[in-house]
C-alpha cells in the first residue's frame, strides 16, 4: 500500500486515499479465486465510497493529491517543508485520511447492519 502515497506513486494523481479504501472494499468482498465471483454489492458500495470521498474532497478543489497536499513529490525541498513545516497543507491530508476512515467505516457498518 506503501506506493499509494502521493497521488499514488508520488504522481499528484488520485490521492492514495481512495485507492485504500477501495482496496479494503475489494479486499473484504472480492472474489478470492477465478472460479468465485465479487459480493453482489461491491461494486455499489465501492461507487458510494468514490461519491463520499469527492464530498470530502471539495474543499480542497478535487480528488488528486497535487489539490489535496499542493506538494510537488519530486521536489525534495518541497517535499522536506511539506513535513515539517506546521503550517503546511499536511493538515489536509491529516483531514482526508480521517474522514475517509470514519466514511469506509460508517459503509461497511450499514452495509453489514443491513446484511448482517
Amino acid at each position: 500500500m506503501a506506493p499509494f502515497g502521493g497521488g499514488m506513486g508520488s504522481s499528484g494523481q488520485v490521492c492514495g486515499t481512495l485507492a485504500g479504501a477501495l482496496a479494503v472494499i475489494g479486499f473484504t468482498m472480492g472474489k478470492t479465486g477465478p472460479e468465485e465471483r465479487d459480493h453482489r454489492k461491491m461494486w455499489k458500495l465501492s461507487n458510494t465510497m468514490v461519491r463520499r470521498f469527492a464530498d470530502i474532497c471539495r474543499p480542497y478543489g478535487g480528488i488528486n493529491c497535487a489539490q489535496i497536499a499542493g506538494v510537488d513529490w519530486k521536489n525534495p525541498a518541497a517535499v522536506k517543508a511539506f513535513y515539517r513545516d506546521p503550517d503546511s497543507r499536511r493538515r489536509n491530508c491529516v483531514q482526508v485520511i480521517r474522514e475517509t476512515s470514519l466514511a469506509l467505516h460508517a459503509l461497511v457498518t450499514e452495509h453489514l447492519d443491513r446484511n448482517g
